[in-house]
């Protein structure tokens, strides 16, 4: 019998119908996906017609491995076993044996699908189904991927291009209101909007958006303030003024400046008659300047009003013109990026989504390549469906198009399952929209109404994580929230109704003051000993470590029975969230660290920013300019040579050059220092950065040491530093001042996995938390937020808006600033719940500063949510960090029986006694020698010659031509010769033979047409032979015999010879020509110890061949084998 909750996932799970899935977090999602995915196999579908598309990397995997854990164990599990397993999966009917049989065999059959099993995100997917369709997409078939780093370089490199071409008017255009030095982030909002500026909006329709007439402009706006009177109006005005108040005083010298009808004049008007604010100056002029001069006040106030009124048309006006400008250079550098990104294969994930979409949706191909799809598809699954984009949508409901109709209605159930939640979206960064999770359910409803599917909306309501405390406020604290997506029907309720659980609302940590200044050798961003972030995240730090050293209890459930025990708490237990990466997340974790506690850092990491990296960066600096001395300081000061503050003073402060390598260098009291640098200075200019990195953590211990002193979070940035290295290499030439500047100019981020940190403490931002849950949940970071609005680029019904400054916004950029902050504050009323729902047992609630008690913060909604939820007032003393009230809402488990059923016990490993011993040096292995270093004259005494330089370039040319022109017949020598000898004559190395090349072309012919040597170049001989032997006391030789001939009884081996001098007989041979072929005559007898072995030289001066005899062969193998 299956409880409340369990049916509800089976249901979700049944594969007869399409199923709209709206899952509260902790309702198990993840397990209604794989059951349904297995559902489906178990009805025999095929596994490469089932796609579940996912919105991470991780979720995949994990989806992929429970569903391989569940069919590798039906594979072997006892049959009894396996009907229960499948009876609570939901299989009804009692499983036939040949259907338990084939439930055996699924595991193998997802493994056995070409492709694999369907399981990956939309990106992934997109990626492989533009890589099957590549020209109907009109994309590379080799596109790559683009990575972040490449797309920022390629668009400042296209801003470049721009900047130094015809067009650099455009950049000149909006030059004046770009902020900063930097315009890489409008750069990448425009790239992020492509589609607008493909097409962009006309001027006209810019102006007309902003309210703005076709004549409006500068002249129509001065015609609107300037009457013709302005300048008497001020003369008039200054004797008065002069008079009046100190206000009134201060704007005489504005008054005399008034001079015709221009802009300099309206901007002088506006800092008289206007406030900051852009409103009209109140009580202004004074009641005696108004007593004194009425006629004057009265022009003044028609004036301030005209003013007043024209400056929401000057707004309007500046925009757009703005927004033209920017416009006309988005038009420019748009196309350009998207052709330079064609050009190089490249696709960022946007296009792989656009592109895909682009597919499925043009006529001519779509229905090919749905058709091709078809055959592949028939259950489509998606999850996370409240953070899939619009444009993500798209292609979902291309890919199901066919589900329905056209030629894809094949004779088969097709369905789709969404799961998702609207609560959850968090990712509009990404281009998430909850509206359209609630606006596809409709559209893929009345798709499927008159299918054999139809779809079916279902609710999950109960939580497997989370205590009933902590639901419980959880619902309080959205009530009235379905802006935010909270619907009042949508509650929670706990499965685990007997699991205790609680909820702490901790006293606000009041705002302090900064410290004036503090030592000068702190640094200026570094918060002081009391400010209110340091007290928090102190707070937060001492309590999880009296909560470890007091053995607090932690509920745990005995089994699956409901009831429960306790067990000490550890550091694993615990995981902290914050909204953003601030300063109370530094703080936090220097305070954990500071109180010992483990844990695991950061849950994404700056690169650059690491110690361990910027150590090894100085290094490099040093080895690319010896010069920089304050690079070499840094890494000698570093774990990498450890040297001390004294040592480096005493090297520095003393020396009498002007660098400080030159005094390192001259001394004697650091030769393991100077060892180290000598060696990579030595290789600087040979390596490639990768492999002087790789040198310096390996060879040098490098990584050892850093790791040693900075901890094990040290390797992560290591790592991610040798592969940006391999990354650099591939878009550059691998120069070491290349990289460091490529390097110190990115700013690279890398995520960490803390959700399998052990038994480590966790320090995360909420999104990075999604999907993970913990015993102990801490949320410090719960003060009013920050609403401003940072995004450059806004849109509403009319099109993009380039936002300006607060006080300069037309109406229209107001209202779309105003929408987009609604919009920010429901979606932080989600990033809320998400991070309340990580909680299973305890839930702590802590904020720091002012703004506590505003409606948008955090901590204010928890508070009235636990309110509304019964909470308690309740005391919390901090020691030192002060103390206050609070409120607990929750159960007391102290009762628990406490157990500790795996006692964590402290080792000492001895280390066996070889592995302490170093290594002895390795056998020197014998070195393979060659027949022609085995000693002996090679040319006849007295003999005239070349130099060594010109014959060893001489007789490469000979044997080139030799082996090249032997086989072709004789009549295609000469020209083939002709056509070889212009190559070498352009080959640098035989730039010492140039001259000579026709003779020794002239005498390789002669040899070749000798009668007496056709065998020896006919086709049953073999040409460059190399081979290799082992002579005993001579070691191993190994050669290469320029001819060889093979018989059935017989093997001649001939050696080419080019001296100029021969000798008359084999006698008079130099003994170190002898010594060559005597080692191939051993190595041959070896190959070939039933036949004669013949050896012999062909002296190609002579066009003569010299057979040797096997007694002086002998004798000069013992002369070789003596020396």
């Amino acid at each position: 019998m299956r409880d409340e909750a369990t049916q509800r996932q089976v249901d979700a799970a049944a594969p007869d119908a399409s199923t709209w899935l709206a899952a509260n977090a902790g309702s198990g999602k993840t397990r209604v996906l794989t059951d349904r995915v297995a559902r489906l196999l178990l009805e025999g579908v095929d596994p490469s017609h089932i796609l579940c598309l996912t919105y991470t990397k991780a979720a995949a995997t994990e989806m992929q491995n429970r569903l391989f854990k569940r069919l590798g164990a039906w594979a072997m599990l006892p049959e009894p076993d396996l009907r229960d397993e499948l009876a609570a999966l939901g299989v009804e009917t009692a499983p036939s044996h040949a259907f338990l049989q084939e439930a055996r065999t699924l595991f193998a059959r997802a493994i056995e699908t070409p492709g694999g099993l369907r399981i990956q995100t939309i990106h992934s997917f997109c990626a492989s189904l533009l890589r099957r369709f590549p020209l109907e997409a009109r994309v590379s078939p080799q596109f790559q991927e683009m990575e972040d780093r490449a797309a920022e370089l390629l668009r400042a490199e296209i801003l470049d291009q721009i900047a130094s071409g015809p067009d650099r008017g455009l950049l000149e255009g909006i030059a004046p209101w770009v902020s900063g030095d930097d315009p890489g982030k409008l750069l990448a909002a425009l790239s992020a909007r492509r589609d607008v500026f493909v097409d962009p909006p006309a001027p006209d329709a810019i102006r007309a958006a902003y309210g703005l007439k076709p004549d409006d402009g500068e002249d129509s706006l001065l015609a609107s303030v300037f009457l013709g009177n302005e300048t008497d109006l001020a003369a008039a005005l200054v004797p008065h003024f002069k008079a009046g108040g100190k206000t009134e005083q201060g704007l005489v010298p504005l008054l005399q400046s008034i001079r015709g009808r221009d802009t300099r004049t309206l901007g002088t008007l506006k800092q008289i008659c206007l406030t900051q604010a852009g409103t009209i100056r109140k009580n202004f002029p004074t009641k005696a300047t108004r007593k004194n001069a009425p006629e004057l006040c009265e022009a003044y106030d028609q004036l301030a009003a005209r003013v007043e009124g024209a400056l929401e048309t000057e707004k309007a006006l500046i925009a757009a013109d703005r927004d033209i400008a920017l416009t006309a250079f988005a038009a420019r550098f748009v196309p350009a990026y998207e052709e330079a990104k064609m050009r190089r294969g490249w696709l960022d994930f946007d296009d792989l989504i656009t592109r895909a979409r682009d597919l499925l949706s043009d006529e001519r191909v779509a229905d090919w390549v749905l058709y091709r799809l078809d055959g592949g598809i028939d259950h489509i699954l998606v999850d996370e469906a409240q953070d899939t984009s619009p444009v993500q949508w798209d292609v979902i409901e291309r890919l199901a198009r066919e589900f329905t109709s056209g030629e894809g209605a094949r004779e088969t159930r097709r369905t789709i399952f969404v799961v998702g939640d609207k609560k959850q979206s968090i990712y509009s960064f990404q281009g998430a929209d909850p509206s359209e999770f609630d606006r596809m359910r409709e559209h893929f409803r009345e798709r499927l109404m008159n299918t054999d599917a139809p779809l079916n909306a279902m609710v999950l309501e109960y939580s497997f994580r989370s205590a009933d405390p902590i639901l419980r406020v959880v619902d309080k604290t959205f009530e009235g929230a379905d802006a935010s997506g909270f619907s009042a029907d949508q509650k929670h309720r706990a499965f685990k109704s007997g699991m205790p659980g609680r909820v702490d609302l901790w006293p606000v940590v009041d705002k302090t003051r900064d410290d004036e200044d503090g030592p000068w050798h702190q640094p200026l961003d570094r918060k002081g000993a009391r400010h209110h972030t340091v007290i928090l995240a102190q707070r937060i730090a001492r309590f999880i470590r009296r909560t470890i050293d007091a053995g607090t209890p932690l509920p745990e459930e005995n089994g699956h029975s409901g009831t429960y025990h306790a067990r000490p708490v550890h550091a694993g237990d615990f995981l902290i969230l914050v909204r953003r990466r601030s300063q109370l997340f530094k703080e936090i974790i220097r305070a954990c660290k500071q109180e010992d506690l483990p844990i695991a850092g950061a849950d994404r990491l700056k690169v650059m920013a690491e110690l361990a990296v910027r150590d090894i960066i100085a290094l490099l600096s040093f080895l690319e300019t010896p010069e920089d001395s304050l690079s070499l300081a840094t890494a000698l000061r570093s774990p990498l040579f450890g040297l001390s503050e004294q040592d480096l003073f005493t090297l520095a402060h003393r020396r009498t050059t002007k660098y400080l390598w030159p005094t390192l260098r001259d001394s004697e009291a650091h030769p393991a220092v100077l060892a180290v640098l000598n060696d990579l200075r030595g290789q600087t200019d040979f390596l490639r950065p990768y492999d002087l990195i790789e040198r310096i953590l390996t060879r040098h211990k490098g990584r050892r040491l850093l790791i040693g002193r900075l901890g094990q979070e040290a390797e992560d940035g290591i790592n991610a530093l040798l592969q940006q290295a391999l990354a650099y290499e591939q878009t550059a030439v691998p120069t070491l001042t290349g990289f460091l500047q490529w390097a110190q100019s990115d700013d690279l981020q890398i995520k960490r996995a803390p959700d399998s940190a052990g038994e480590t403490l966790r320090v995360m931002t909420v999104h990075g938390a999604k999907g993970l849950e913990a015993p102990i949940v801490i949320l410090p970071d719960c003060a009013a937020p920050d609403a401003s609005i940072k995004a450059e680029l806004l849109s509403d019904p009319d099109g993009v808006i380039w936002k300006q400054t607060s006080d300069a916004q037309p109406p229209r950029q107001q209202a779309a600033v105003e929408a987009a902050k609604v919009k920010e504050a429901q979606e932080r009323d989600r990033l809320l719940y998400v991070a309340l729902t990580r909680a299973e047992k305890w839930l702590i609630v802590a904020a720091a500063g002012d703004g506590t008690d505003k409606p948008e913060a955090w901590y204010d909604k928890v508070r009235l949510g636990m309110i509304g939820s019964g909470a308690m007032p309740s005391a919390f003393e901090f020691g030192d960090l002060g103390s206050g009230e609070g409120l607990t809402l929750g159960t007391d488990w102290s009762g628990l029986e406490m157990r500790d059923p795996h006692p964590l016990t402290r080792q000492t490993v001895e280390m066996p006694a070889h592995l302490l011993r170093p290594i002895s040096p390795p056998e020197e292995l014998p070195k393979t020698r060659s027949p022609s270093d085995l000693g002996g004259a090679k040319a006849l005494g007295g003999a005239e010659g070349d130099t060594e330089e010109v014959a060893t370039a001489r007789g490469t040319a000979l044997h080139g031509f030799l082996e090249v022109l032997a086989p072709l017949p004789e009549k295609d020598r000469r020209h083939a010769g002709d056509s070889l000898l212009q190559q070498y004559a352009s080959d640098t190395e035989t730039v010492l033979i140039h001259e000579q090349l026709p003779q020794i072309l002239d005498e390789a012919l002669r040899v070749l047409e000798n009668a007496d040597f056709a065998d020896f170049f006919g086709p049953d001989s073999l040409a460059e032979v190399p081979i290799t032997a082992d002579l005993g006391p001579l070691g191993r030789i190994h050669g290469i015999i320029d001819r060889l001939l093979v018989g059935h009884s017989r093997v001649v081996a001939i050696d080419y010879k080019t001296n100029r001098t021969t000798p008359a007989t084999p006698e008079e041979t130099p003994d170190g020509l002898l010594r060559q072929v005597a080692v191939y005559h051993a190595a041959l007898a070896q190959l070939y110890p039933d036949r004669e072995i013949e050896t012999g030289l062909l002296w190609t001066a002579t066009n003569h061949y010299m057979p040797i005899p096997h007694e002086l062969v002998t004798q000069a193998l013992a002369r070789a084998t003596a020396s």
